[in-house]
């Protein structure tokens, strides 16, 4: 069996104001057909609008935020989940005055391109 605990987890900060630890992956639980994290975003902080191939799930696990999809946009809480289908584009605010804490899932398990893109600051 293989276990991990996200106290073992470094993680990465990103400049739009979020903790993202990835639960799989090298050295980590390793599926083959999806990628799983844990994110932490912080008040007034996002996961900035991007869009990829694959599809995804986001679960509020606590806290509350603002979830567009395309043209659609929707409140969510804690625990509420939602589908984002292939190529939309999307993205997370915390609307809150407390951290919003939030799992991820999407297939396949590629490393998706926003992440470098917010890096280098071009999403903001």
């Amino acid at each position: 069996m293989k276990m991990v605990k996200l106290s073992q987890i470094k993680g990465e900060k990103f400049p739009a104001g979020r903790w993202t630890r990835v639960i799989t992956g090298k050295g980590k639980i390793e599926p083959e057909r999806f990628m799983m994290g844990y994110v932490v975003i912080y008040p007034g902080g996002k996961v900035p609008m991007h869009e990829h191939e694959n599809e995804e799930v986001y679960t509020v696990l606590k806290g509350k935020g603002e979830m567009h999809i395309g043209d659609e946009v929707q409140e969510m809480e804690a625990i509420s989940s939602v589908y984002i289908p292939p190529n939309q584009p999307h993205s997370l605010v915390n609307t809150g005055d407390e951290d919003l804490e939030m799992m991820f899932v999407y297939a396949p398990a590629t490393v998706v391109d926003h992440w470098a893109q917010e890096r280098e600051g071009e999403l903001k």
